[in-house]
Formats: structure tokens, C-alpha cells, sequence
């Protein structure tokens, strides 16, 4: 790159520095299976207009749920946003990603953080929540971090039943960080509770629970908790679904320690998958645990008594002393996070339980017209929320040709993350599915049996 002050002398200086002789040198930790043996075979380049149409042309060939029909979930969800969400969100005064560090002129931003985490907090029922997460696997982490930080356990339980995507993250940093990482099995759909129990004891510092789990099905979270309480082990709810808050028992009914997770599909749209919005919220007393920021509310010393709103806590290791940090965040989701506070506001609770009963409705009809059809059964016969797995009579790549051709974007194959699942898909129906959309589907399903 020519604008890099990047010369041969520069280069020869910085790889003496770094003891070695070539830039060759410089790739020997990458594998050799993950390089390329050659230089790319790269065409001449274009002008910029001849550039511009191309891309069209290219951009042409996506698929969007403008004119597609999606019945795919599996942690990023096809949520119907007001449009009052975008109008409010896009103004310049909250486009950054960042908290502030200087109050006295970002009190709107402040507020909006402060909003968001009453929000979290009201939603899930826990205390206190703090400004947002990068993302729901990352939020995992942050708990169990915190789970680990105090007693000196080394050991964290997770259920199979935790979304794929989230474990293996969690098993990136188990590896660097040095503790273990126990899988209980899933029976029916669930946690076995019987290996939950075999799998807990002294040196376990959490037990991790998703609810609604990666196959929809919900977990018996009254059931699980006094088991995951055993020996004072930290209870770790996550939720990738949000909306099902507005229909199940939220993780302070059911006295989780800390609850964790996914809020993007809250006023933000999937976005190929990203960004995301992690959250985090817990029972008061893990207060000074909590990585990142939180928004506090004051009232201002003088005649004036005005409310204001200020940076309550926020862990300073990381800017002066990062070894003892509690958490490697430096930022957070503060855009997304002021998105999925104006999307709640905007539906205010009679809204948000009216959220839940439409994924509810419109998810159990799928379910009923799909298991109708001979040879498609339900891989598991329990309680769902806005999802649900399906044993298919055909292949699965067969049914992602027929979706393809019909314009619709099927569910997730199980058979990529979960062993002898192969013939599984895992259907989402959000409150964005029509009727015709479902009968839609089902009728694809019907040709593809036929």
C-alpha cells in the first residue's frame, strides 16, 4: 500500500528487531494448510464506474427477507421494527459505539444507557444490568469470568443444549485461561438432569443453562436451579431468543445468579448476523463483578436539584492496571443498545406481551401443519417457545434446494453442530410469519414428501 510508510529499510528493521530474516520468516506460526501456495490470480483492475456495476451486479444475487421468507433463527431472529426504532436511532447525537466519559455534555446518551439497563433489568428480573455486551457469546464468557473470579473454583458446567456457536467461543477462553469445561448430555430435547447432578461439585464455580435452549425446547429451570445451587455454585441463565422474556418465567423467578445474552433482534435488524447487542444482568451483590460500564442516576448539587446522569462504575484496570482486569471489554454496543430501548418503549408492555403471544401462536401452528404431513415429526415432544426441531423424511439438502427455489430461506441443519442429527432441521417462526408465509412452507414440504 503506497500511502503506508512501509519502505524495504523499514521492513528490514522491524523484522531485526523481531530476530528474524524474511517475512517468510514473520508467517511460520500460520499453518501451512490455511496459506495460499501462490500469489491469488487477481484480474486488472477497473475504473470506478465499471467497478460500481459490477458490485450491482453481484449485490443482485443476495438473498433478502425483502423478497424472500425466512423461517431461520438459531440465535438472530426476524423481528417487524417500528419504524419510529430507525428514525430516532440514526440521529447523529447517538451514532457511536461508545459510553461517555464526560457527562456534563452527554447526558442524552447517558439517559438512553440508563434506560436500556432498567430495561434489561425489568425484562429478565434481575437487579442490576449493565451498559451492554458485544455480543451474547461474549456475554457467556463475562459470566463465567465473573463466576470464576472470587472462589478460586476452576470448573464451569454447560449444557449441550447451549447454542454451538456460544460453547465453542467459551471453549476458546477456557483454553487460554486455564479452567475446564464440562458437557452434560441432553435427554429429549433437555438437560439431563441426571448428569447435571453427576456433574456438579466442589470445584465447579457456574452452572450454564439456555432457556429457551438451542433446539426450542424449554428447560425445567425450577427444576435445575436448586441443583445448580449445590455447594454455593453461581446459577448462569442465557437467553438468545429475548422475546420468549415476554412469555416464560423471566431468570429472577427462577433465581438465576446471572442472566446473560442476545437483545440484537430488539430494534436492530439480523444484518447478516451482525453486530450484536449483548447483555448482562445479576442479583445486586455481584455488583462490583460486572465488566464494563454502568449508568447511574444522581441529582444535582445547588437550587436546581436537576436529575443527572453519570458513570457510576466501570472497571479502571482496564485503562491503568489491565492485569487485573475483570474483563476484556473496552467499548460496548451503545447504538444497538439505543435501538432496543426505543423498540421497547415503543411497544411498552402490553406490546411486549403481545410479542410473545404472537411467536407463540403462529410458531405452534407451523408445528401442528408440518407434523401433519406424513414422514416430518417432531424430533422432541416438548414445550417450545418460537422454535422447534423437525425429523425430515428426505435429505436436508434436498429441502434447502426446494426452499431455495421457492423463495424461502429454511431452518438451521442440526446435523452441522449436533452428532446423529443429520435429518433435523430447526425451524423459527417469529411474529413477522404470516399464515400464507406457514402455509406456504408447509405446502413446499408437502411437494418435496410427495
Amino acid at each position: 500500500m503506497s500511502y503506508v510508510p512501509n519502505t524495504q529499510e523499514e521492513q528490514q528493521a522491524m523484522l531485526e528487531r523481531l530476530g528474524l530474516s524474511s517475512l517468510e520468516d514473520l508467517l511460520t506460526p500460520v499453518p501451512a494448510e490455511v496459506r495460499l501456495p501462490e500469489a491469488l490470480d487477481l484480474p486488472s483492475a477497473l475504473p470506478e464506474p465499471d467497478l460500481k456495476r459490477l458490485m450491482i451486479r453481484m449485490a443482485a444475487k443476495n438473498k433478502s427477507l425483502d423478497t424472500n421468507i425466512s423461517f431461520l433463527g438459531a440465535g438472530t431472529y426476524d423481528r417487524s421494527i417500528p419504524s419510529v426504532v430507525p428514525h430516532l436511532q440514526k440521529r447523529s447525537e447517538f451514532v457511536t459505539s461508545y459510553t461517555p466519559y464526560q457527562p456534563e455534555v452527554s447526558q442524552g446518551m447517558l439517559q438512553a444507557t440508563y434506560e436500556f439497563q432498567t430495561m434489561v433489568c425489568q425484562v429478565t428480573g434481575m437487579d442490576i444490568a449493565n451498559a451492554s455486551l458485544y455480543d451474547g457469546s461474549t456475554a457467556v464468557v463475562e459470566a463465567v469470568l465473573m463466576a470464576l473470579g472470587p472462589g478460586g473454583r476452576g470448573e464451569i458446567v454447560m449444557s449441550a443444549g447451549v447454542d454451538p456457536q456460544y460453547r465453542r467461543v467459551l471453549q476458546t477462553y477456557a483454553f487460554s485461561r486455564g479452567f475446564t469445561l464440562k458437557e452434560v448430555s441432553i435427554e429429549n430435547g433437555v438437560t439431563s438432569l441426571e448428569d447435571l447432578k453427576a456433574s456438579v461439585n466442589k470445584n465447579t464455580a457456574a452452572v450454564v443453562i439456555q432457556q429457551p435452549n438451542f433446539f426450542g425446547c424449554l428447560e425445567d429451570m425450577q427444576a435445575i436451579e436448586p441443583i445448580a445451587h449445590q455447594g454455593k455454585t453461581l446459577f448462569v441463565s442465557v437467553i438468545t431468543e429475548p422475546a420468549s422474556l415476554a412469555a416464560l418465567a423471566t431468570p429472577g423467578m427462577y433465581n438465576a445468579d446471572i442472566a446473560v445474552g442476545e437483545m440484537m433482534s430488539f430494534g436492530n435488524t439480523m444484518s447478516y448476523g451482525g453486530p450484536a447487542l449483548g447483555f448482562i444482568a445479576s442479583k445486586q451483590k455481584f455488583m462490583r463483578l460486572l465488566p464494563g460500564r454502568l449508568v447511574g442516576q444522581t441529582i444535582e448539587e445547588g437550587p436546581s436539584k436537576q436529575t443527572g446522569y453519570v458513570l457510576t462504575l466501570q472497571t479502571r484496570e482496564q485503562h491503568i492496571r489491565r492485569e487485573r482486569a475483570t474483563s476484556n471489554i473496552c467499548t460496548n454496543q451503545s447504538l444497538l443498545a439505543v435501538g432496543a430501548t426505543i423498540y421497547l418503549a415503543a411497544l411498552g408492555k402490553q406490546g411486549f406481551r403481545e410479542l410473545g403471544e404472537l411467536c407463540l401462536q403462529k410458531s405452534h401452528y407451523a408445528f401442528r401443519q408440518i407434523t401433519a404431513i406424513p414422514g416430518f415429526t417432531a424430533a422432541f415432544n416438548g414445550p417450545f417457545f418460537d422454535e422447534f426441531v423437525i425429523k425430515s423424511p428426505v435429505s436436508i439438502q434436498k429441502l434447502e434446494q426446494a426452499f431455495e427455489q421457492a423463495d424461502i430461506i429454511g431452518g438451521y441443519p442440526l446435523g452441522e453442530s449436533y452428532a446423529g442429527m443429520d435429518d433435523c432441521m430447526l425451524f423459527c417462526v417469529t411474529e413477522t410469519r404470516t399464515k400464507e408465509d406457514i402455509d406456504t412452507l408447509v405446502n413446499v414440504l408437502k411437494e418435496v414428501q410427495a
